[in-house]
């Protein structure tokens, strides 16, 4: 039987695979150096080095004054800059750390938060039903009120994911302790599964695929 296709052309497939292969390598790397999440440990630095260890855990201050759409929208926000003026105009104004914040109100500019976690485009993240459903802020990024600048405590990825989907009750909270950091269940298994049933918590729809990739 006649060979079908000439050496010349089955190399040529080969090596188009080959390219493919590569270029698809080079693209996770491109994404991992670039756009991927830090290193767990590793503190994400700030043109202005906030300090939730100062404002949270010293000075009280709710996560919601700074994350006002954490309750409502799938992004938490990031404090405007009129919020963050709203103390320091009076507090440490000349302070050398604050000048970039100072001069970007004072000139009407823009200010840009470096944000800690950085999902790909293919995950759907929503923050309002997971605080909805007593999902506190401490069992994602941890002990903020600790860390004078944030660093990723957990890794988001599927697996992280699917644990608490698949086993909700070990991390739901009354919803009045959502943002209560430090807080502990006496008996977490006992109140989670309570909680299951009382937010009427679709427990079998949490693994569906469609849930998080749209």
């Amino acid at each position: 039987m006649a060979q079908i296709f000439s050496p010349r052309f089955v190399l040529a497939l080969k090596l188009g695979a080959l390219a493919a292969v590569l270029v698809s390598v080079a693209g996770i790397v491109a994404w991992r150096i670039g756009y991927a999440e830090p290193e767990r440990g590793d503190a994400v630095e700030q043109v202005v080095p906030f300090s939730h260890q100062h404002h949270v855990g010293e000075n009280g201050i709710d996560c919601r004054y700074c994350h006002a759409n954490v309750e409502t929208g799938a992004f938490a926000g990031m404090p405007t800059l009129a919020t963050c003026m709203g103390c320091h105009s009076q507090l440490y104004t000349d302070a050398p750390l604050l000048a970039p914040l100072v001069a970007a109100f004072e000139q009407g500019r823009a200010f840009h938060w470096r944000r800690v976690h950085v999902l790909p485009d293919f995950v759907y993240f929503d923050h309002a039903p997971h605080v909805a459903n007593g999902v506190g802020c401490e069992t994602c990024h941890g002990r903020v009120d600790r860390m004078a600048l944030v660093r990723r405590v957990r890794p988001l990825t599927m697996r992280a994911c699917l644990d608490c989907h698949r086993a909700p009750q070990r991390y739901l909270r009354p919803r009045e302790r959502e943002f209560a950091m430090g807080w502990q269940a006496r008996d977490q298994d006992a109140l989670g599964k309570r909680l299951v049933r009382d937010y009427g918590i679709d427990t079998a729809r949490l693994t569906d695929c469609s849930l998080c990739h749209r």
